[in-house]
């Protein structure tokens, strides 16, 4: 592991999951997303009220996406409350296929310790309350 684990999550990985990924381009996690997917991420939208976000098919819950999509990255927008059901599918998507969820994301002001600690558990590493597109600028990463 180097002395940044974030810059090495996010150039170990190729494909983000986010869930409740809007489709409206003035929400964070629109905006967020398009910028990652700008810099050669696949984005994978994850969110029962949309068909399709930044050119990509939406999926109704994480569990909804084939595993045929190796899903690096599970990025949550959505309150609180709602990271247990997540983390509980994105452990249950590493079960299927170890090869899948290297990471559970929480986005800025997204914070739940329980769940991380469950995450955690199951060899999954955990951010909380960051920003991707803020610590994919820090970093200076640039394209793909």
């Amino acid at each position: 592991m180097t002395s940044d684990p974030i810059r090495t999550l996010l150039e170990s990985a190729h494909t983000i999951a986010v869930i409740g990924l809007s489709d409206d381009p003035f929400r964070p996690s629109n905006d967020v997303s398009a910028y990652m997917q700008a810099q050669g991420y696949r984005i994978i939208p994850v969110n029962p009220s949309v068909g399709e976000v930044l050119g990509e098919k939406s999926y109704p819950l994480l569990a909804e996406v084939p595993l045929t999509v190796k899903v690096d990255v599970v990025n949550i927008f959505r309150r609180p409350e709602y990271v247990p059901e997540v983390v509980d599918q994105a452990i249950a998507r590493k079960q299927q296929d170890p090869e899948q969820v290297t990471a559970v994301w929480m986005q800025l002001g997204v914070v739940h310790e329980e769940a991380a600690g469950k995450a955690r558990a199951a060899g999954i590493e955990v951010v909380m309350d960051h920003c991707l597109l803020i610590e994919h600028r820090a970093r200076g990463m640039g394209k793909r």
